[in-house]
């Protein structure tokens, strides 16, 4: 059998494990797909056993267990934070040191029992990495490039926020780091929790925010908040942050700085939410354009890897693309926590004398990403016949042109298709589907379907061979973090938002893909080739056929507050429980109108807290 490495990322957000077989990502799920509890940061059992049957391995199999970070150091970092910060935030020590003191600091002591546990083998000698490590490993040799720069930027892992690497071969050598508590991703957060969304959850909300207003407050973030060298290099005004001090990121002062309260979850968005949107976007964009230059300094090199929670920012991704600084630049996909199980493994694999096959393919070592479980038609169809529900199975091209022709009369379907995607966007195998020409189709999807906030954006799949005739994009972006500009030939005249604010912004239909053209004009956009997603791409390729167009609108297969779906059972309640026209389950088809009345004994909707 080949040598295999098995990565654990657990305890904080988003646990998940990865498979490595002799350098290669052969498996790899975050634990909330099987749990159904979003973000969810317990110890990923099920992702752990999915991984060792994907490959039919035991525990006994692996050569090591690498953990994403070092939680020995991390302690110590939390330890001279709540010090340092004596007599304040004494509430949040008492409650956090006793889980620190009793496992969180001897986690390879946990995971190894965890692992025992499972009673899948004898469990193998467990490696800790550090967290930016593990970061710039998924990004740098999952990558397609022999050397390139490596730029990862978060929230913080042990001490690191910030740092760049140079990535030689199977080699990683850290060049410059910025350290706690000085950290974009926290700055970012802290607007995040202060526009009242969720902090490492709501993120993309603030980014999706923040074209509907202007960056009025930009000058007195950089005034009061960052002090940004030339360099990128930065320092944080703690005067204004809370997070050393307690479990909240802002308090009295950036009240009195942003004037008044934070907007309360759920609260009505004001202009004022709009507008700190666009500035902190703003400053962030500036801040990771200067430190991508430092990278490419410091390196020499003209191609760029990206990781860490911060490379999801999809805008600052598409400024450092359209900056032309570097020839080529590639994000890992899972650039989150979740993506540190995989970097972990591959950087144990490199130490153990793995090769990087895929290098000089010009291909990544992700399979585009559809690293998850699958199912295939037998195991659908013994679903479909035990719950009864009618349906037709038909041969892909006959499919593929069926549905075509639904999304282009205007239906949303329903996409479930090979193995579930590996980190937070849906890829055209767990996703929902729409017709991007549609005007009517955002609000369609975000309230009957998503039953999400209206404001939030759309993105695009698009045929790869067809992006420049709708997108401003320079480089292919198969893994939806890059936003680019929509293309002139394909805008709309508009004249003006005709006294529109705000939300209401949206309504103006601005290209011939209103549905996936946010108010800035902009996209996010993800390109589609044949090779690792066939199935896309051949339905794409057939509604092109059918109006000209390959341009769908694809967002993930769930409901707001809900984990991605991973199985066929739960693509068909998700369907039941919207206003989806259409269900595709591998080659089976399934319309809304012929099926059962559907029952639940309880109200979902109560059942899954928002995000």
């Amino acid at each position: 059998m080949s040598e295999l490495v098995l990565g654990i990322s657990a305890y904080y957000h988003d646990s998940a494990a990865a498979l490595v077989s002799d350098g290669r990502p052969v498996a790899a799920a975050q634990e909330e797909r099987f749990t159904r509890r979003r973000h969810d940061s317990s110890f990923p059992a099920n992702a752990v056993g999915y991984c060792l049957d994907e490959v039919g391995a035991t525990l006994a199999d692996v050569s090591a267990i690498a953990y994403y970070e070092d939680p020995a150091l991390k302690f110590r970092r939390v330890l001279a934070t709540y010090l340092g910060a004596v007599p304040f935030g004494l509430a949040s020590f008492r409650d956090t040191l006793p889980g620190w003191w009793s496992s969180k600091r001897r986690v390879a002591e946990v995971v190894r029992r965890e692992l025992g546990g499972l009673e899948r083998g004898r469990v193998p000698e467990i490696v800790c990495r550090r967290h930016h490590e593990s970061h710039a490993a998924s990004a740098f040799f999952a990558g397609p490039y022999e050397s390139a720069a490596v730029l990862c930027i978060d929230g913080v892992g042990e001490w690191a926020t910030t740092s760049i690497w140079h990535g030689q071969g199977t080699r990683l050598e850290p060049m410059a780091e910025i350290r706690f508590p000085h950290s974009l991703g926290l700055l970012y957060s802290a607007f995040t929790y202060f526009c009242g969304f969720k902090v490492d959850s709501g993120e993309y909300k603030l980014m999706g925010l923040a074209p509907y207003g202007e960056p009025r407050y930009a000058d007195l973030i950089r005034a009061r908040l960052i002090d940004v060298k030339p360099d990128g290099s930065f320092r944080l005004n703690m005067r204004y942050f809370e997070f050393l001090r307690g479990q909240v990121m802002t308090g009295r002062g950036f009240e009195e700085l942003f004037g008044g309260p934070r907007r309360e979850p759920e609260g009505e968005l004001t202009r004022r939410e709009f507008d700190l949107a666009a500035s902190v976007q703003l400053v962030t964009e500036e801040v990771v354009l200067k430190l991508a230059r430092t990278a490419r300094r410091l390196t020499g090199e003209s191609r760029l890897c990206l990781a860490g929670g911060v490379a999801l920012n999809c805008v600052a991704n598409g400024k450092i693309i359209a900056d032309a600084l570097f020839d080529e630049v590639w994000i890992q996909p899972a650039a989150g926590d979740a993506g540190g199980a995989l970097g972990a493994a591959l950087a144990v694999a490199m130490d153990r004398g793995a090769a990087r096959a895929h290098v000089g393919t010009g291909h990544d070592a992700m399979s585009g990403s559809l690293l998850g479980p699958a199912y295939d038609d037998d195991e659908i169809a013994a679903y479909l016949a035990e719950t009864g529900v009618p349906h037709r199975r038909l041969e892909p091209e006959e499919l593929a042109a069926e549905v075509a022709r639904s999304i282009a009369a205007g239906m949303v379907v329903g996409w479930f298709q090979g193995r579930m995607e590996f980190g937070p966007r849906a890829l055209g195998s767990r996703s929902i589907l729409g017709d991007a020409r549609d005007p009517r189709t955002q609000s369609v999807m975000n309230l009957k379907i998503k039953f999400r906030e209206s404001f939030r954006p759309f993105a695009p799949s698009v045929l790869a061979e067809d992006a420049k005739e709708f997108f401003d994009l320079s480089q292919e972006s198969p893994y939806m973090l890059v936003v680019a500009p929509v293309a002139e030939a394909a805008r709309l005249a508009v004249e003006t938002d005709s006294g529109l604010t705000g939300i209401d912004r949206l309504k103006v239909a601005r290209s011939v893909i209103p549905a996936v053209t946010h108010v800035d004009y902009s996209a996010r956009v993800q390109t589609v080739g044949p090779r690792d997603n066939p199935a896309y791409h051949r339905l794409l390729t057939a509604l092109k056929r059918e109006t000209g167009s390959s341009v769908v609108v694809n967002t993930s297969f769930n409901v707001r507050g809900e984990p991605i779906v991973n199985t066929p059972h739960e693509a068909y309640t998700c369907f039941m429980r919207t206003d989806m026209d259409l269900l595709v389950l591998g080659g089976f088809l399934l319309h809304k109108s012929d099926q059962p009345d559907w029952k639940e004994d309880v109200d979902w909707r109560t059942e899954v807290p928002l995000d």
